[in-house]
């Protein structure tokens, strides 16, 4: 296939300026290089490209395309994913947010970026994910996924839920939290990450249970095979064994991706039914992008998923294993992680 062949897409962080520009001079660099650009219809008009074909949003967008080169956040990039998935197509990420594990690349190498796609210098590894399903007395009521996580949390801030976790058909303990995060390897440096999980590398295949802020003597994080299936359980019924410690301790509310979200505490003249109204429930997030409202009882699965998400990397070379040795420095860049000292791997014994 000639280059003049070639379609890739391009999704940007339209909000930010720095996207935008990053954007353009991305589109600007294809075309010139005979690379038939596709932007969708709800970033078209932000970009204002020549040379680029408007297409509607979807997985359509990124069917048949040879890659989609996101500018922006993960966030950004978690939102590529549900175009690409389905189709198989890779994505690539320019981290313009802020920490940006997902990216592949940072916008001072953006133009080393693009001429090492342009000759074809990249290689596509598969990203593991979930499949998530959520019941209510047997009945389907969420049928999802998600790259990185699926979180099971309370929907009051001023309760707590009560669950029972699983792990392949058997109750292992029963937890009062103020939630649970199932994740992906590639989701272990993400919400995972936060909650204190464990950091997995991301060609290692696993499925990861984090409590968040549980009141439990056991409640550690757990790493599971890929081939298991977890389960958390609503206990919370009309109140029985729930939490409650009223309307004056603020437990915070919980950041995902893009989005942050969180009921303020009652004031003193609030009507106690509004202030409890959401006592007894949970949501269901996923990537932090879907929410799912979740009844009392409602039993939540999470699997392996069906369909990988395929990332396309440009670092390393020929002979050196994918993955472990550019994740390693990745920890170390991203979280400035001290190393002086490392005498690396010629250093010898002395005798």
């Amino acid at each position: 296939m000639g280059d003049s062949q070639r379609t890739m897409l391009v999704l940007a962080h339209t909000g930010r300026e720095s996207a935008r520009r990053s954007a353009t001079e991305v589109i600007q660099r294809l075309t010139g290089a005979g690379v038939k650009v596709r932007v969708t219809e709800s970033e078209g008009a932000a970009l204002q490209c020549a040379g680029a074909t408007v297409v509607p949003p979807g997985p359509s967008a990124a069917d048949g395309a040879e890659l989609v080169i996101v500018l922006g956040g993960d966030g950004t990039l978690l939102r590529a994913a549900e175009l690409s998935r389905t189709v198989g197509t890779p994505l690539i990420g320019v981290n313009l947010g802020h920490v940006g594990f997902l990216a592949e690349a940072e916008p001072d190498g953006l133009t080393q970026t693009v001429d090492r796609l342009l000759a074809g210098d990249y290689r596509v590894e598969q990203r593991m994910t979930i499949d998530v399903v959520a019941r209510d007395n047997g009945t389907t009521i969420a049928s999802t996924w998600a790259l990185n996580e699926a979180t099971v949390e309370k929907a009051s801030r001023e309760r707590m839920v009560e669950v029972v976790i699983e792990v392949d058909g058997r109750p292992l303990s029963r937890w009062g939290c103020d939630g649970v995060v199932c994740a992906t390897p590639t989701g272990s440096t993400a919400y995972a990450f936060s909650a204190g999980g464990p950091v997995v590398w991301p060609e290692v295949e696993a499925l990861l249970m984090v409590p968040l802020a549980a009141h439990a003597l056991f409640a550690r994080p757990l790493v599971v095979s890929p081939r298991s299936v977890v389960a958390v359980e609503l206990m919370n019924e009309g109140g029985d064994g729930a939490a409650d410690f009223g309307g004056a301790i603020d437990f915070g509310g919980a950041v995902h991706g893009d989005i942050e979200y969180g009921q303020p505490v009652a004031g003193e003249d609030s009507d106690p039914a509004d202030q409890f109204a959401d006592a007894d429930r949970a949501v269901l997030w996923c990537d932090g992008r879907r929410r799912f409202d979740l009844p009392p009882r409602a039993r939540i699965e999470v699997r392996r998923g069906e369909l990988p998400v395929s990332l396309a990397r440009v670092h390393g070379g020929p002979g050196q294993p994918p993955g472990g040795g550019e994740f390693t420095d990745r920890l170390v860049a991203k979280f400035g992680l001290p190393v002086e000292g490392w005498r690396g791997r010629t250093s010898r014994l002395s005798h």
